[in-house]
C-alpha cells in the first residue's frame, strides 16, 4: 500500500479519470458517481456507546448506539483492507474557522474524489501549516469496499458509519456517498462544541452586511436557505455550518455543498458560477454533447450534488468568520398556507420553533408523497446532533440573553414562510421570491422595527401590519384565503400537530418555552 498525502486538486483529478471513476465537464468540474448510495443513510449512522456517551448522548432512532468491540473489529477490518490497496489517499485538514476552537482532521479514503472530496469541504492549511499541523485530534477511515456483517456486528445492513468519542475516530464503508464524511464531523462537532467548548453549533447560513452585521438563516432542505443567504449586498460566511462563540460566529467548514437539481444561472447564479475546476459533480448526467450537465435529469437522484471550496465563491468573508449576529431566520416551506410571510419571535417562541423545526414536503418530491407533509426536524437538523435538542435550544436562548446584555443588543428572531398563501398546495400560490427579499431586506435594515404589529390567534405570532414593496394584504394568510373558516380550520390543524411534535420536549424544553407554542 502506497499512501499518498495530500495531493494537490489537479492530481487527485487526473487519478480519478485515470481510473475511470469520472470525467471533466464542460465547466471541467470533475464528474464522479457514487454508486448504490446517492445520499446518506441516517439508519446506519451508530455512535459508539462507552463510559463517554453512555449519559450524555440523546438515544433513540436518531442516535443509535453500538457496541465497541463491533466498532474495534470493523476498524481492524478496514486497516487489513487498505494494506491490500495499491494506493490509499490521505488528507490533513481542520474544522472551525477560529483558532481558539479548530479540530484537526485527518481523513484517509479509498478514492481519490473522495480525498477531493474532504479538501473542498473542510478547512484548509497552507503548506507551511501543513508541517506543524497535530493530526492525533480525530481521523477519518472511509472505504466503500469495507461491510459489516448485520449478524456478527449489529448493524442494519452492511454499509454503515460509526462515530466513536473515546478513539476520535470515524469509520464509514459500504457507502462512497460523500455527505457521510461531511456530516460525520458535523456530528462530532455538535457533541464537542456546546460540552467542551460553551460554543452553539448550527445547522445554518451565515452572511455580513456592509456595516458589519451579521445575520443566520436556519432551514430544512427546500426552504431557500442557500438562496436567501447568496445576498449580493452581503458577504457569505457560510453556506451550512456554524459555531457561536462568546465573540462571534464562525464556519465550521470551508466549502459547500449544494444541491444542483433544476439549477441553473438566473435562479442561482453564484452556485452556477462555482461550477468549475475544482468542483465536484455527483451522479449528474450530461446532455447530448457528453459534456454539458443536465441539471434536469434525475434519473440517478433528485439529490444531484455539487462540492466546491468557498472561494469558489466571489463575495465571501475570507476569515470565514462575523460578528454575534442581529438578526436570525427561520425559514420554513409552509405548504398548507397558514403561517404569515413574516413574523417576530420572543426569545421563548424562538426556543420552540427551534426545537420544532418545522417545514412541509410537497407532492412531487419524494417518491410516494401526494399531498403535503408535515416534516419536524429538531434544531433544523436532527440526524446530526447528538445531545438533546433542549440542550441546543437553552444554548440559544442564553446566548440570546448575554447579547442583549450586552454592547451587541437584541437579536430579532424572525419566522419566515417561503412556502405557500392563500391556500394549500394545489389552491393557493407559493410566495414569490421578490416579496421574500423584500421581507429580509426589510427586517436587516430595521424597517420592520418601525412598523406596529399584532398577534395572530392560533401561534401566538407577532405578524407587522405592513412591510416595504409588499402588498399589505398578504402579510395576514388569513385575509389571503377565499374562505376563512377554512383557513381556520388548516392553522388549527398544523397548531395541533406542532403540540404534538413538541410533547417529547416538553419536559426538557420547560414551561415558559412549552407556553409558547400554538394556542
Amino acid at each position: 500500500m502506497q499512501t499518498l498525502n495530500n495531493l494537490p486538486v489537479a492530481a487527485l483529478v487526473e487519478a480519478t479519470i485515470r481510473k475511470g471513476q469520472g470525467q471533466l465537464s464542460d465547466t471541467g468540474a470533475l464528474v464522479i458517481n457514487t454508486g448504490k448510495f446517492t445520499g446518506r443513510s441516517p439508519k446506519d449512522r451508530y455512535i459508539v456507546e462507552d463510559d463517554v456517551t453512555r449519559d450524555t448522548v440523546d438515544w433513540g432512532n436518531v442516535n443509535i448506539p453500538i457496541k465497541a468491540s463491533a466498532f474495534d473489529d470493523l476498524e481492524k477490518k478496514m486497516m487489513t483492507y487498505a494494506d491490500g490497496l495499491e494506493e490509499v489517499y490521505v488528507r490533513d485538514a481542520y474544522a472551525c474557522a477560529s483558532r481558539k476552537y479548530r479540530i484537526n482532521i485527518r481523513v484517509f479514503t479509498e478514492y481519490p474524489w473522495q480525498n477531493m472530496f474532504a479538501y473542498n469541504m473542510f478547512l484548509r492549511p497552507d503548506g507551511e501549516a501543513i508541517k506543524n499541523l497535530k493530526t492525533d485530534e480525530w481521523t477519518i477511515y472511509a472505504f466503500p469496499g469495507v461491510t459489516a456483517d448485520p449478524a456478527t456486528h449489529g448493524t442494519r445492513q452492511d454499509n454503515f458509519s460509526m462515530i466513536n468519542f473515546t478513539k476520535k475516530t470515524i469509520i464509514i464503508g459500504g457507502s462512497a456517498y460523500t455527505g457521510e464524511i461531511k456530516k460525520g464531523i458535523f456530528s462530532v462537532l455538535n457533541y464537542v462544541l456546546p460540552t467542551q467548548r460553551n460554543v452553539l453549533s448550527m445547522h445554518c447560513s451565515a452572511n455580513v452586511g456592509t456595516k458589519g452585521d451579521t445575520s443566520l438563516f436556519f432551514g430544512l432542505s427546500g426552504t431557500g436557505k442557500t438562496t436567501l443567504s447568496n445576498d449580493p449586498d452581503r458577504r457569505l460566511i457560510g453556506d451550512d455550518e456554524h459555531g457561536w462563540s462568546e465573540s462571534n460566529i464562525f464556519n465550521l467548514e470551508g466549502g459547500c455543498y449544494a444541491k444542483v437539481i433544476d439549477l441553473s444561472e438566473s435562479k442561482e447564479p453564484q452556485i452556477y458560477k462555482a461550477i468549475k475546476f475544482g468542483a465536484i459533480l455527483e451522479n449528474i448526467k450530461f446532455q447530448e454533447d457528453g459534456y454539458t450537465p443536465d441539471y434536469e435529469d434525475s434519473s440517478i437522484t433528485q439529490n444531484t450534488r455539487v462540492s466546491y471550496p468557498i472561494y469558489h465563491i466571489d463575495n465571501i468573508m475570507y476569515n470565514s468568520r462575523g460578528d454575534l449576529p442581529k438578526n436570525i431566520f427561520f425559514l420554513t416551506c409552509d405548504a398548507f398556507g397558514v403561517l404569515p410571510p413574516i413574523s417576530k419571535l420572543t426569545p421563548e417562541q424562538a426556543m420552540y420553533h427551534f426545537i420544532s423545526g418545522y417545514t412541509a414536503k410537497i407532492a412531487g418530491t419524494e417518491a410516494g408523497i401526494t399531498e403535503p407533509q408535515v416534516t419536524f426536524s429538531a434544531c433544523f437538523g436532527s440526524p446530526f446532533i447528538p445531545l438533546h435538542p433542549a440542550h441546543y435550544a437553552k444554548m440559544l436562548g442564553d446566548k440570546m440573553q448575554t447579547s442583549a446584555d450586552s454592547e451587541n443588543g437584541e437579536i430579532n428572531v424572525w419566522l419566515v414562510n417561503t412556502g405557500w398563501t392563500g391556500g394549500s398546495y394545489g389552491t393557493g400560490s407559493r410566495i414569490e421570491l421578490s416579496y421574500t427579499r423584500s421581507i429580509i431586506k426589510a427586517a436587516l435594515t430595521g424597517e420592520l422595527n418601525k412598523v406596529d404589529f399584532y398577534q395572530d390567534p392560533f401561534f401566538g405570532l407577532s405578524i407587522p401590519r405592513s412591510c416595504p414593496d409588499v402588498p399589505n394584504g398578504m402579510l395576514n394568510p388569513r385575509d389571503t384565503w377565499r374562505n376563512e373558516n377554512e383557513y381556520d380550520v388548516k392553522a388549527q390543524e398544523l397548531a395541533n400537530r406542532f403540540k404534538k411534535n413538541f410533547e417529547p420536549y416538553a419536559a426538557e424544553a420547560g414551561q415558559e418555552v412549552v407556553k409558547a407554542g400554538p394556542r
